[in-house]
C-alpha cells in the first residue's frame, strides 16, 4: 500500500479494508481478535477507548499497533503522580525576542494519543483531558485550540486496587466509547508470542493499512449505516434499565445510548452490512455500557459486577423484530 493512493477511492467493500487493519494489528497482538475488533469499532466511531487490565498483557502494544495502522501523528503521555495539566495540553511561553507569549503544544495535539496508566495521574490532570475528549478542542490561557482530525484517545489503566492509582471520575468514564480488557493469553498464543519476540519486536512488522484521509472516509461510512426505527427504542430500553436496576447507584446516561448506537453501526460495517441488527447492539452493549455504571456498595460487597448486570439485561429485555426496511437498506 503506497502513500500515493488516492484518498477518494470509493469504499464499495469496506469490510476488506477493516480486515486489513485487523490483520496488521494481529501481527503484534496474538489471540485477541475480539478485543482488536472492538478497538477498530471505536476507531470507526471516532470514539475513545479505555483499556483496563493487569500490567504486562499488551495494553500499550495494542494501542501502538493500532496507531501504526493509520498514516497519522502519534503521541504518548506517560502518567505519573507529578504530571501537570500543562504537561498534557501545552503552555504559553514568553519569547523575549518577539516580546510575545508563544504556545508550545503538548502531546495531546496529535491524531492518536496514548495516555498510559491514566489512573496514576492526579485527578486535576485527569480532568485536563475532559474537554479534549468531548469537544475535541483545548482551552489554554483563554484561547481555544482545535485538535486535529481524526482525534482518538486511547487510555490504559491498571485495576483500581493497585497501589498508586486514582479512580477516574464518572464524567471522564462516560466519555470513553468502549472499555476493553485483554486478559492473559492462552498457552499456545503465549508460546507464539515468545517465538516472535525472539528475533525482533512484533511492532516492527506492523505497517500502515490506511491513510489518515481514508480513516475519515471509513468513519463517515460507519455513521451512514442504517439503524431501523425499531432498534432505537431497544437501545434506549437497555440504557434506561441500568438506571432503574436496584444494584446500580448511577446508570448509563443518554450519551451512552448514542454511543451504543454508534458502536452498533460500526459493528455492522465490520460485518459487511450497511444496516444494523439487534445482534450488533447486544455484542457492543457490555463494552459500551458497563464502565459507565456505578454499583451500590452492597452489590459490590456481594461480588456483583457491572458487566454481569448488563449481560443480564441483554438476556431479559425483549429483542425487537426489525422491520423489512432494514433488510432493504443493504
Amino acid at each position: 500500500m503506497t502513500q500515493q493512493r488516492s484518498a477518494s477511492l470509493p469504499y464499495d467493500r469496506p469490510q476488506e479494508w477493516i480486515e486489513a487493519i485487523v490483520r496488521q494489528v494481529e501481527k503484534a497482538i496474538i489471540g485477541k481478535r475480539e478485543s482488536i475488533e472492538a478497538a477498530v469499532v471505536a476507531f470507526l466511531c471516532g470514539g475513545h477507548i479505555l483499556l483496563e487490565d493487569v500490567p504486562g498483557v499488551g495494553k500499550t502494544m495494542l494501542v501502538r499497533a493500532l496507531a501504526k495502522t493509520m498514516g497519522a501523528s502519534f503521541k504518548r503521555i506517560q502518567c505519573t503522580p507529578d504530571l501537570l495539566p500543562s504537561d498534557v495540553t501545552g503552555v504559553s511561553v514568553y519569547n523575549p525576542q518577539s516580546g510575545r507569549f508563544e504556545f508550545r503544544p503538548g502531546p495531546i495535539l496529535a491524531n492518536v494519543v496514548l495516555v498510559d496508566e491514566m489512573n496514576r495521574a492526579m485527578p486535576k490532570t485527569q480532568s485536563a483531558l475532559l474537554e479534549a475528549m468531548e469537544e475535541k478542542q483545548l482551552t489554554v490561557d483563554g484561547e481555544t485550540i482545535a485538535l486535529p482530525e481524526p482525534f482518538l484517545l486511547l487510555a490504559t489503566q491498571n485495576p483500581a486496587e493497585h497501589e498508586g492509582t486514582f479512580p477516574l471520575p464518572e464524567a471522564q468514564l462516560d466519555r470513553f466509547l468502549l472499555k476493553i480488557r485483554l486478559g492473559y493469553p492462552e498457552e499456545r498464543d503465549e508460546i507464539r508470542m515468545l517465538d516472535r519476540l525472539q528475533e525482533r519486536h512484533p511492532l516492527d512488522e506492523v505497517k500502515p493499512a490506511l491513510l489518515r484521509e481514508e480513516w475519515l472516509l471509513l468513519q463517515r461510512e460507519a455513521h451512514q449505516v442504517y439503524v431501523d426505527d425499531t432498534l432505537k427504542p431497544y437501545i434506549v430500553r437497555l440504557t434506561a434499565a441500568t438506571r432503574a436496576h436496584p444494584d446500580v447507584a448511577l446508570g448509563a446516561s443518554p450519551r451512552a445510548s448514542f454511543a451504543l448506537m454508534r458502536a452498533a453501526q460500526a459493528r455492522a460495517l465490520c460485518s459487511g452490512r450497511t444496516f444494523a441488527v439487534p445482534d450488533d447492539i447486544k455484542r457492543m452493549a457490555v463494552p459500551t455500557l458497563a464502565h459507565r455504571l456505578v454499583l451500590r456498595p452492597d452489590a459490590r460487597y456481594m461480588g456483583k459486577t457491572a458487566e454481569g448486570i448488563v449481560r443480564h439485561l441483554i438476556e431479559t429485555i425483549p429483542v425487537p423484530a426489525v422491520s423489512a426496511a432494514a433488510g432493504g437498506a443493504s
